[in-house]
């Protein structure tokens, strides 16, 4: 079944470009996502502007393609506090980097820049692992779901790149811990309580999922069981997926902590991640 026009585009994405190694590879990634979304893109450059830094940039747009006024925003200072500062000031909606992740004992850490970028950033952030010139499809996605309306626009948002990307299966996901249960068993003398069972957990998250309307792309609800937001990278890893969405609602104060059984991301990256804020 076709999906409905998905109201949920982003129209200002930035990528924070460097001359690494992966530098076009980073800039191909961010061109796609760009596409999905049909949005404006700009680059943020932590440096000084001068001839070499201009060369380069126009060689990069020379070879992928992108438009030859593109518009680079420069500053200097503190790499992941430049980055930030130029994404505030410019009204970004998406931010997009590289993850400069580090491997160790069969995880990949995320580097300080990155982490910096995920817990202080004011936007959206897309962070990518392994970024290709020819970037792959994103076949599996796994978003983690929370019950709340702007968890519902993320996985919007989320839908609109799977239908964009056709990717195979999009995972929505969420943890059910042992304290769950034991609430569950204890909410008849709490009448306040909002804990479910886990029957009533899986629908509530099937819910989730039919609230969104119709899609073409295959959707599937797991409840992950484990006490600890590592249960959830786990899976992601089993189910090898090529995105994890995160929702992240900011609070009146500005700030956005991660919900508990998130928190786990800022160090531990399974795969391209993307926290919707």
């Amino acid at each position: 079944m076709a999906g409905k026009m998905r109201d949920a585009s982003y129209r200002s994405i930035a990528v924070a470009a460097t001359f690494s190694p992966r530098f076009l590879q980073v800039l191909a990634e961010a061109r796609r996502v760009r596409d999905r979304f049909e949005a404006t893109l700009s680059f943020i450059y932590v440096g000084k502007r001068d001839a070499a830094t201009q060369r380069k940039f126009a060689e990069a747009w020379k070879t992928l393609q992108l438009p030859a006024d593109s518009v680079v925003h420069y500053e200097e200072g503190d790499p992941a506090a430049s980055i930030l500062a130029a994404a505030r000031k410019n009204q970004v909606e998406l931010l997009i980097a590289g993850a400069l992740e580090k491997a160790a004992v069969h995880r990949q850490f995320l580097g300080n820049v990155a982490r910096r970028l995920l817990r202080e950033g004011t936007c959206s952030v897309m962070l990518f692992t392994k970024p290709e010139l020819e970037p792959k499809p994103l076949r599996h996605i796994v978003f983690i779901a929370e019950y709340s309306e702007h968890a519902q626009r993320a996985f919007q948002r989320t839908l609109q790149l799977a239908e964009g990307e056709k990717s195979e299966r999009l995972y929505v996901i969420r943890n059910y811990t042992t304290f769950d249960r034991a609430r569950a068993r204890r909410r008849g003398k709490n009448p306040r309580s909002t804990a479910r069972t886990l029957d009533e957990e899986e629908k509530a998250l099937q819910d989730f999922v039919l609230a969104a309307g119709a899609t073409p792309v295959p959707v599937e609800t797991r409840l992950i069981r484990g006490n600890t937001g590592f249960a959830a990278s786990d899976f992601v890893q089993a189910v090898e997926a090529d995105l994890l969405v995160v929702p992240l609602e900011s609070k009146a104060t500005g700030e956005a902590k991660l919900p508990r059984q998130s928190a786990w991301i800022t160090d531990v990256i399974p795969c391209n991640l993307w926290v919707v804020r």
